[in-house]
């Protein structure tokens, strides 16, 4: 359900300006969890930045960059330096948009957890969302590594999952000796897909059979999609586009 304020309900179809958008504007309309935006300006970047972090895993599973544990991660070294927990810290003297776009253009020079593969996919959409220079402003110190250490995405929980959502795939009777895969993160993408880091773009069924084959032997509890549901806090990313755009627009003597 959608709830418009100061806004006409014959509009909204005007602010989707993909497919993509007009589906993910769709869901929401026939969803029983509540949508609430005061300005159309809010729904309209709702809608482009979910349709920008959909695209964003479609690109980092086209790029190459390789599935790891934190032991055995990598990174190219002109952008990032390693750190001892496996996660990535951005070089001083570095763009951060630079170093974001290098993950996507030379993937094969990285290798890491699913985890951080999903922040460096969020980090692409807002990148992508919001500009070079709103992101180079605010995200200066980027550390690559989990959900929860990677606080300045401002994640939120949600009731129900929708394109641009991280979703997790949970395997409570994994293997001990491989407890990489006791779960998988994921991109809700469009036609009921998902883009995992290590299994790729498929079908929440052929993610679960995938866990199911890292199972403990003989074990008959499968693995499942959780109801763990975040997607960036976008009113907070929107406010940040329009600092930046502020601070970069020249005034004028009649303003």
């Amino acid at each position: 359900m959608i709830i418009t304020l100061n806004m006409e309900l014959g509009r909204l179809h005007q602010l989707a300006a993909s497919e993509l958008e007009r589906n993910i504007l769709r869901e929401f309309r026939l969803s029983p969890a509540v949508h609430i935006y005061r300005l159309p300006e809010q729904l309209d970047f709702e809608l482009r930045m979910r349709a920008a972090i959909v695209q964003a895993a479609k690109d980092f599973n086209a790029s190459g960059a390789k599935f790891a544990t934190y032991k055995n991660s990598r990174a190219n070294e002109q952008y990032w330096t390693r750190m001892s927990n496996g996660g990535f810290r951005l070089k001083e003297e570095v763009q951060p948009s630079e170093a974001i776009v290098d993950i996507f253009n030379n993937g094969y020079r990285y290798a890491m957890e699913c985890a951080t593969a999903m922040v460096v996919i969020l980090y692409k959409g807002i990148l992508d969302s919001i500009g070079a220079d709103a992101f180079n402003k605010h995200f200066n110190q980027l550390v690559l590594y989990d959900w929860q250490y990677d606080s300045d995405l401002q994640l939120i929980r949600a009731q129900q999952a929708t394109a641009g959502d991280v979703v997790y795939f949970e395997n409570p009777d994994f293997n001990p000796q491989t407890p990489e895969w006791q779960g998988e993160n994921a991109i809700v993408l469009d036609n009921g897909l998902y883009f995992g880091h290590g299994l790729g773009i498929s079908s929440a069924e052929s993610i679960v059979n995938a866990l199911n084959a890292k199972r403990k032997p003989g074990s008959t509890i499968s693995a499942f999609l959780s109801d763990l549901i975040v997607h960036p806090n976008f009113e907070y990313l929107r406010r940040l586009e329009g600092v930046a755009a502020r601070e970069y627009t020249p005034s004028t003597e009649n303003e």
